[in-house]
């Protein structure tokens, strides 16, 4: 059995939206360390520091140097908003059609498009070595970092180590702590650079420290597996790398929708009453990186949009509320022109969509729900 990439943060970190993950169609790339929110800077904690002399102990043990601790624990600490993040984080479930809005946005797919140009040479000779479609390596890419943009800014010792210490998965995040510090003393980064997401996944697509260790490759030959560069190239050939230990058949395409020239394979509907999708082993490989049905057909749908497919030829029904995708895009426009901000007309009903519909709900006397319906739309 091939080593799972552990999915470990909320919601749809896959969407570069870690920090992660998501809102309703995007979110502003992440603020440097110095702008990084208060709540995400080293704050003082007694048992943090009794915990963190403790497992210097602990970690010596495991190979690691003196050397290697007290540059990696070097202004690191406590950080309050990463326990907060971790305590709550919410178990929702988008419908398909909402994940595929925001995966396969027009914004992403354009992105898409244009990130693969420009690394054209690079994705087809990771393709050529490790068998991996390069629109495939590309879109994960484009989901876990939005191509690069989102790639987190949290330093890791710090947000791993306080894991760690508070306990929820503290053996888990243990050896993960443990795993960036041997990343440090292998001289892959130095530990002041050594940053990503709250929880600790790092680079251009978001590896955690143990499958850096697993799988992350130096394909430019500079001796070190920087996945965390301004070039991508070695995230992008350690994902290649990862698909291909997990099992990954060359030439065989991930899927497609049924009756759209999808290959032949098992059958799955994801969502009632829309597209269906013929899936292959490749399929299966996806969900390694990120064990979600939605994931791996948005990296595969992404895919072959960035190869210049179009979008998905299905229908899916009206949501709960009685409104098809177009009409809650109509929703959000009419709300927005009218003063009510939505942040964007992608469908997707967010926090952002039901607070202008709250907002406009008040200012007509109405009462407040802050519920899309078809009355609302019609009264817009």
């Amino acid at each position: 059995m091939g080593i799972t990439r552990r999915n470990f943060t909320a919601g749809l970190v896959g969407f570069g939206l870690a920090g992660c993950t998501t809102g309703g169609g995007g979110v502003a790339a992440p603020a440097r360390a110095s702008g990084l929110p208060a709540d995400l800077r080293p704050s003082f904690n007694a048992g943090y520091d009794t915990w963190v002399a403790n497992f210097k102990k602990r970690a010596s043990g495991s190979g690691i140097s003196d050397a290697t601790l007290r540059a990696g624990f070097r202004g690191a600490g406590y950080l309050p908003g990463v326990v907060k993040r971790d305590r709550n984080q919410v178990e929702f479930k988008r419908t398909l059609e909402d994940y595929l809005s925001i995966a396969a946005s027009d914004e992403r797919v354009a992105k898409g498009r244009a990130a693969f140009a420009r690394h054209r040479a690079t994705l087809n000779a990771l393709e050529s070595q490790y068998g991996v479609d390069a629109e495939i390596i590309c879109a994960i890419w484009g989901l876990e970092s939005f191509f690069g943009e989102r790639r987190g800014d949290v330093p890791v010792i710090s947000a791993t180590s306080t894991l760690a210490y508070d306990g929820r998965r503290g053996a888990f995040f243990e050896k993960q702590l443990v795993a960036a510090l041997k990343i440090i003393q292998n001289g892959d980064i130095p530990a002041s650079k050594m940053t990503g997401s709250w929880a600790g996944a790092m680079g251009h697509t978001q590896f955690i420290p143990t499958s850096y260790q697993a799988f992350a490759v130096d394909f430019t030959g500079d001796g070190r597996r920087d996945i965390w560069s301004e070039d991508p190239t070695d995230a992008l050939a350690s994902t290649a790398a990862y698909l291909k230990r997990n099992g990954w058949t060359r030439g065989t395409r991930w899927g497609g929708e049924l009756g759209n020239g999808a290959p032949a394979g098992s059958t799955l509907q994801p969502q009632k009453g829309g597209p269906k999708f013929s899936v292959t082993s490749n399929f299966r490989v996806i969900k390694r990186y990120n064990n979600s049905d939605s994931y791996a057909i948005g990296v595969g749908h992404l895919a072959d949009r960035i190869g210049g497919a179009g979008p998905l030829k299905g229908k899916f029904p009206p949501d709960a509320n009685g409104l098809t995708k177009d009409d809650r895009v109509a929703l959000q426009r009419k709300l927005t022109a009218n003063g009510f901000d939505t942040g964007g007309a992608d469908g997707v009903l967010g926090p952002k969509s039901k607070a202008a519909i709250s907002a406009y709900q008040k200012a007509k006397g109405l009462p407040v729900t802050g519920e899309p319906s078809v009355a609302l739309l019609r009264s817009l």
